[in-house]
């Protein structure tokens, strides 16, 4: 339904535009920016105070000088972002007010407009965590997020995902392959310089990357000024990152512990975790230091221990060895203190530890190799901070990574095995929706493997041993997945650095704690 259909309408608005643009497009266009205006103050706090002045800021970004008509009229809807984005960029098109390729620009520049400013978002998070808790200023900064559209919320919910064998799967749609772990080292850094890297607060509203939506709030971690904010891409549910206000790199020492517990103790309906400072296994951004959590209970928090110990000098404090693929320490109080100690001692020991015939060598030529992951979730116990220990000693067999997915695995999956994947969340590339839907499609027709899809011979042969005959494609689709879930779990195993519990019970033997 147009917004409006008599020609005095367009009259004024006719002269401000250029001839290309027709009156039945013209008229879609300020329909769909009216709709967009009503979404604004149902949802993203819009005050009517403001709709004019928001109004002509967006008649600015297109070129638009004249309107005239009923401006409230045809704006009530309960349709998603997404979707009115979609409607709006259609019809800016279609009257040639930008380009197909522009679109992504005007979309998060158009939402800019119409969102609340950082200060205000900020006022009403602390408002809320001071009247209602932390859990709440959480939900309404992520649902606002949502909102603005700069959590991809209808992307994300198209990724595939499912458990298998104890962990969860994704199949990750909307980004590319991360194939090149320098590209983390810089941190994605400018060339301009400004922002530094693309985690920095100034990309707070920076058009120049499509940030106009972004919106942080601020936190105190370890006595520092911090940031928190949503990933607009996220794994999880409520996937964020915290930032360091300073741009320095990556880094994991005492006070790193401190600020983890820190976090939780400010929100504690999340986990929070720190990537490994390396090449390789540290993610995507180690120019700037950040951490990750969200409001997830990932799969390694729930796995049990396959030994407890104790130490006389730490007596409320217990550390398990954790039935996990990985090599993971899990230390349990309600003792802050002594967590801290604890992680450190287990820090500088592991930075510090050779053991050739394992393969672990803690700095060579090519730089350090030895670093942890650690991660606190708060329970009914406590704090629970898991440490990960993490090599990324690289040999001539293995060029990638000896403590990395080997060779046989790369076709699911060659990117770092970082954080997030460490504790159980496997992000495949979205290439695989396509690749497995052929081999399952050959399995249920009872065919050979074709030769374009050789480099999943592994998963073919393995189907094929552990299943027998495929009914359907509903039975080969349930095969594939507990075949991806079998794998990620050998992807896990690769990544551990004492194949054998024992020789973590040894290790921990080493820093005064006892069976």
């Amino acid at each position: 339904m147009n917004f409006c259909t008599n020609n005095h309408f367009f009259m004024d608005a006719a002269v401000g535009c250029a001839a290309k643009e027709g009156f039945a497009e013209m008229t879609e266009v300020y329909r769909t920016i009216e709709v967009l205006l009503g979404y604004a103050e149902r949802e993203l706090s819009l005050p009517k105070k403001n709709v004019d002045y928001v109004r002509n800021g967006v008649f600015r970004l297109l070129g638009l000088d004249a309107y005239a008509g009923e401006l409230s009229e045809n704006s009530m809807t309960d349709e998603t972002p997404e979707r009115l984005l979609d409607e709006f960029s259609a019809a800016c098109i279609a009257a040639g007010l930008f380009l197909p390729e522009e679109t992504e620009y005007y979309r998060d520049a158009v939402m800019g407009e119409l969102m609340l400013s950082p200060k205000d978002v900020q006022s009403i998070f602390d408002t809320k965590q001071e009247d209602e808790g932390s859990r709440a200023a959480l939900e309404w900064f992520y649902g606002y997020s949502v909102k603005s559209d700069y959590v991809k919320k209808a992307i994300l919910d198209k990724n595939p995902r499912f458990n298998s064998q104890g962990l969860i799967i994704t199949i990750n749609k909307s980004k590319p392959e991360f194939r090149d772990p320098k590209k983390a080292v810089s941190g994605n850094s400018t060339k301009t310089g400004y922002p530094k890297c693309n985690i920095c607060h100034e990309n707070e509203g920076f058009a120049g990357r499509s940030k106009r939506t972004l919106r942080t709030v601020d936190i105190t971690l370890g006595g520092e000024p911090w940031f928190w904010q949503y990933s607009p891409y996220g794994y999880f549910n409520q996937h964020g990152i915290a930032v360091n206000y300073k741009h320095i790199p990556m880094h994991i020492d005492r006070g790193t512990f401190t600020r983890l517990m820190d976090f939780v103790d400010m929100f504690p309906a999340y986990f929070i975790g720190c990537n490994a400072p390396l090449e390789r296994i540290g993610g995507s951004v180690l120019a700037h230091d950040h951490y990750q959590g969200g409001g997830e209970i990932l799969p390694m928090f729930t796995a049990g221990s396959v030994y407890t110990m104790q130490s006389e000098k730490f007596p409320e404090t217990v550390v398990e060895i954790v039935d996990w693929a990985g090599t993971v320490i899990r230390i349990v109080s309600r003792n802050r203190s002594d967590i801290e100690e604890i992680g450190e001692s287990i820090r500088v020991k592991w930075e510090t530890y050779e053991n050739r015939a394992l393969g672990i060598i803690p700095a060579d030529e090519k730089g350090v190799h030895n670093a942890i992951s650690p991660t606190v979730v708060r329970t009914r116990r406590g704090y629970e901070m898991s440490i990960i220990l993490r090599s990324n000693i690289t040999s001539e067999e293995f060029p990638d990574g000896v403590f990395h997915a080997h060779p046989e695995y790369h076709m699911i999956k060659k990117e770092s095995i970082g954080l997030i994947e460490a504790q159980g969340l496997f992000i495949l590339p979205g290439r695989l929706e396509g690749q497995l839907g052929e081999i399952e499609k050959v399995l249920a027709e009872g065919k050979p493997l074709p030769e374009e899809l050789e480099e999943f011979r592994l998963v073919y042969d393995e189907i094929i041993k552990r299943e027998g005959a495929i009914a359907d494609m509903g039975a080969a689709k349930t095969a594939m997945r507990e075949e991806l879930g079998s794998i990620c779990n050998r992807i896990l195993e690769n990544t551990a650095v004492f194949k054998d519990k024992r020789q973590t019970v040894w290790f921990m033997t080493e820093l005064g704690f006892h069976l």
